[in-house]
C-alpha cells in the first residue's frame, strides 16, 4: 500500500516522505553523566574540566532540553580530536575594574570557559555587589540556563547570554547575519522553585529545527524561511541555505523585538569583548557551515551578571515575594483549550523530576551518535534506564 503510495505521489511530481519514527531510549541520568566525562576525558580533557562539562549538558538533557545536552556532543567531540579547540586554555583576566572583566577563553572548550567566567561574575557580585564579565575566544557553551542557575545557591539574581554561529535574519532581511544569541536569567525564591528565563531571540534555538528533522516532521509557520527567503515547514529546506527568523517572526508578530533583543546579546557578549561579532561568529552547530574568512574578534563571546539581593533588599522578604508573584501567575484563569498557567522554569522544573525517576529519553539519531563515539573512544556505552 505505502509503496503504491508512493508511486502515485511520484508520477504526480510531489515529494512525500513517511518517515520510520522511533521511539525514544530512555538511559539512567548518572550513568550518562559518566559516558559524557570519560568521553571528554578520552579526548585529553582534564579529569575535573571533564566533570564540569559532563554537567553542562547534563543539565539541559535532566531538564528536558534535548537540543543542548549530549545531542551536541559528538559536536564537541569531533572539535576536540580535530584540534580545533584548545584541551588546557590559560584563562585569563584583558581588563578589570572593580566589578566588571573581560575574560579571554584561550580557545577553550565552552562549557569549561563559561563555568568559569561565571564563577567571576559571581564572586565580583559578592564583593561588589554586582558582577560583569564578558568572554572572548571562547566556544559553544550549552544551555544559557545552566550559568544563571549557579548563581541561586549563592541567593544571587544570575544572568547569561551567547552570541552563536549566523543563523538568524535581521528583522525583515533575507540573509543570515546573527546567531540565536540566548538569554537567560534566574530569580531565586523561597519555598516555590526559583524561576528560570531561558530563550533565544530567535523564533526557537537551531536544535529544534534539528530535532524536527531528525524525527522526521514539519516545523510550525513562522520559524523558519528557506534559502528564497519564503516561509518553509521543512527543517531540511531551513538548514540547506535557509535562515531562522527572529522571535515574533515577521513585522505582523513584532519580529523587530526579537532582533533587538539578538543585537544587545551580540554587543554585550561579543563587540564588548572583542570576539567575532554577527555574521562573523566562528560557525559550531549549524552543519556544513563554511568557516568565515574575515574575522573580527577572537571566537565566540559569553556575558554573565550577578547581582547580590541584599543590596536591594532583604534576600529572604525577596524571596517571600517571588513566591507570592509565583502564586498570583499561576492563579491566572487559563484561556480556552489551555490547562493551565505556568512560570517560567516550571517545564524544566517538571521535567527534571520526570527523568530522574524515568530515564533521558534519547532519539535514536542520538543514540547512534554516543554509539560513534563508543567505538571511536572505547568509553562504555551509558546503560540503559
Amino acid at each position: 500500500m505505502a509503496q503504491r503510495f508512493h508511486h502515485i505521489i511520484g508520477r504526480l511530481g510531489l515529494s512525500f516522505n513517511i518517515p520510520c519514527v522511533m521511539e525514544p531510549t530512555p538511559f539512567g541520568h548518572s550513568d550518562l553523566r559518566r559516558y559524557v566525562r570519560e568521553v571528554f576525558e578520552w579526548t585529553g580533557i582534564p579529569a575535573a574540566d571533564a566533570e564540569l562539562a559532563a554537567d553542562v549538558l547534563a543539565y539541559s538533557d535532566e531538564h528536558g532540553i534535548d537540543s543542548h545536552g549530549v545531542a551536541r556532543l559528538d559536536t564537541y567531540f569531533d572539535l576536540i580530536i580535530g584540534g580545533k579547540i584548545n584541551k588546557n586554555p590559560m584563562i585569563r583576566v584583558v581588563r578589570e575594574k572593580a566589578s566588571v572583566a573581560t575574560m579571554d577563553g584561550d580557545n577553550g572548550l565552552g562549557l569549561i570557559v563559561g563555568p568559569r567566567c561565571n564563577e567571576i561574575a559571581m564572586d565580583k557580585a559578592g564583593a561588589y555587589g554586582s558582577g560583569w564579565v564578558s568572554v572572548c575566544n571562547t566556544n559553544h557553551y550549552g544551555a544559557a540556563g545552566y550559568y544563571p542557575v549557579q548563581a541561586l545557591a549563592r541567593d544571587l539574581i544570575g544572568l547569561s547570554m551567547t552570541n552563536t554561529t549566523k543563523g538568524v535574519v535581521p528583522f525583515n532581511g533575507r540573509e543570515k547575519m546573527l546567531g540565536t544569541n540566548p538569554i537567560a536569567i534566574a530569580f531565586p525564591a523561597s519555598t516555590e522553585k526559583p524561576l528560570i528565563i531561558d530563550m533565544a531571540s530567535s523564533t526557537v534555538a537551531y536544535g529544534k529545527v534539528e530535532i524536527a528533522e531528525r524525527q522526521g516532521k514539519s516545523v510550525p509557520h513562522g520559524w523558519c524561511i528557506d534559502a528564497h527567503g519564503h516561509t518553509t515547514l521543512d527543517p531540511i529546506a531551513m538548514i540547506q541555505g535557509g535562515a531562522l527568523l527572529p522571535l515574533g517572526s515577521d513585522e505582523a508578530g513584532s519580529g523587530h523585538k526579537g532582533y533587538c533583543i539578538a543585537t544587545v546579546v551580540d554587543l554585550l557578549s561579543a563587540v564588548l569583548s572583542g570576539a567575532n561579532w554577527g555574521p562573523f561568529a566562528v560557525p559550531f552547530a549549524i552543519k556544513g557551515a563554511p568557516k568565515e574568512a574575515k574575522q573580527v574578534g577572537k571566537g565566540i563571546g559569553h556575558f554573565f551578571g550577578a547581582w547580590d539581593i541584599d543590596g536591594f533588599q532583604d534576600p529572604c522578604i525577596f524571596k517571600q515575594s517571588v513566591d507570592e508573584w509565583i502564586r498570583v501567575m499561576r492563579s491566572t484563569p487559563p484561556l480556552p483549550g489551555a490547562s493551565e498557567v505556568l512560570v517560567p522554569g516550571e517545564p524544566e522544573h517538571r521535567a527534571y523530576a520526570i527523568r530522574l525517576r524515568d530515564g533521558i529519553p534519547l532519539d535514536p539519531k542520538v543514540v547512534d551518535s554516543l554509539q560513534r563515539i563508543s567505538k571511536v573512544s572505547g568509553v562504555r556505552m551509558p546503560a540503559y534506564h
